[in-house]
């Protein structure tokens, strides 16, 4: 058993997704059991073998300058307007600049600005390129434009481990604070990466679905007719404090990060090993002090892939068995790579403190090899004496596995 560490309290939460432009609007969207997903009709969309994806429809000019819209990528833009909505949560909270940093993971950073500016390039030539092609590119981007814009000055980090990097952020985000090293961290993920280059790679290994008819109905994590997963894009942001600084302030606590653990599966770039994937939990929960009884319900990483669903459905069942609840908000959200698993700490963070979990969109009938407790659309409410903790679990190529614990306030 490893030793128990200290919570790192959250205090601020916030979101720009395919749902909603802030935290409010997309839990009261999940809730509803709306979905996010829409046809493509753009131009450039028009070849492509896979038209549908979650997109964000808000008008980001009207959250960000003139000059923040041009400096920064689709990418940066939503982790700023997400950190900020979290850190005015928080109470904007004054505190040391050296006490205080930004942990924000990408898959894929500015690869929109990328694919645009080599557009340009080549076809008007290199002096039409603009001169912020190279800072709008960079996946540390949004972890540098977010330290900029609130004075952190603690470190800027960018963990790039596919589509953990969300939740990998935060884990590393609370390990700073239980390490005495920052008492502050604004900690998150974020992409931004509809764009025909990715679409196109997916498809050609088969991992988007290609569902007919209604765009909403594709993404169907643990359904028995799952094809695939629905790109999306978007930002999940949590600030992170110490108890101490958090208490001495008299910060209103949304809820806290009681473990977490980050594993490489040595197995396989795309591939994953449903063995770390009980070990990631496993180490999770040792880290926060717990036992599976303790955890209330699962948010699934469940994209909605044939495979991956089956065989984390199977790693879930090993570790919590087959009663304890389990949701994947991608059903309504679409799979937003490196900020999947930083909207999923959102989202949990809203359902300890409501005591509702939203249930997973589009389970027609569960696959008959997932042995699993899957709550259905809908809004659910937790029994009373419910534990009153959350495990998020975040999976990415290359093997990253990471396994977040969530408690209540």
């Amino acid at each position: 058993m490893a030793e128990i560490q200290p919570r790192a309290l959250v205090t601020g939460v916030g979101t720009i997704n395919p749902l909603g432009s802030n935290a409010k609007e997309t839990w009261e969207a999940l809730l509803d059991g709306r979905s996010g997903i829409v046809a493509l009709e753009q131009d450039w969309a028009e070849q492509l073998p896979v038209r549908i994806a979650g997109q964000v429809t808000a008008d980001l000019s009207e959250h960000l300058s003139t000059r923040e819209m041009k400096r920064m990528d689709r990418c940066g833009q939503f982790a700023l307007i997400a950190a900020r909505e979290a850190w005015a949560q928080a109470g904007a909270p004054e505190v040391d600049p050296e006490r205080f940093a930004v942990v924000i993971g990408s898959a894929y950073g500015g690869l929109g600005s990328t694919l645009e500016q080599d557009r340009v390039l080549g076809q008007s030539g290199p002096r039409k390129v603009s001169p912020h092609t190279l800072t709008r590119l960079m996946v540390n981007g949004p972890a540098a434009w977010v330290s900029m814009d609130l004075g952190a000055r603690g470190g800027a980090r960018t963990p790039v481990s596919a589509c953990a990097s969300g939740a990998e952020a935060i884990v590393q985000a609370a390990e700073m604070i239980r390490a005495g090293a920052a008492d502050v961290v604004i900690a998150g993920g974020v992409d931004a990466s509809v764009n025909d280059l990715v679409i196109s790679g997916f498809s050609q290994i088969r991992a988007l679905s290609t569902r007919p008819g209604d765009p909403q109905l594709a993404s169907r994590p643990f359904d028995g007719g799952r094809d695939g997963f629905v790109l999306a894009e978007g930002a999940g942001v949590v600030v992170l404090e110490s108890e101490e600084h958090a208490r001495a302030r008299g910060a209103a606590v949304l809820g806290a990060v009681a473990g977490g653990a980050v594993t490489s599966d040595a197995n396989d770039i795309v591939a994953a090993d449903p063995a770390m994937q009980r070990r990631v939990m496993q180490k999770a929960l040792d880290s926060a002090g717990m036992q599976p009884a303790d955890i209330g319900f699962v948010h699934a990483h469940a994209t909605s892939t044939p495979v991956g669903d089956r065989l984390e459905g199977q790693s879930i069942n090993a570790v919590f068995g087959s009663d304890v609840p389990v949701t994947s908000t991608k059903g309504h959200t679409g799979h937003l790579l490196g900020g999947a698993g930083a909207l999923a700490a959102v989202v949990v963070v809203e359902a300890l403190r409501t005591g509702k979990v939203p249930g997973t969109l589009n389970v027609e009938a569960l696959d008959p090899e997932v042995d699993l407790n899957v709550l259905t659309e809908g809004a659910h409410q937790l029994p009373p004496g419910y534990a009153p903790a959350g495990l998020v679990n975040a999976f990415g190529f290359g093997g990253h596995s990471v396994a977040l614990v969530i408690t209540g306030s």
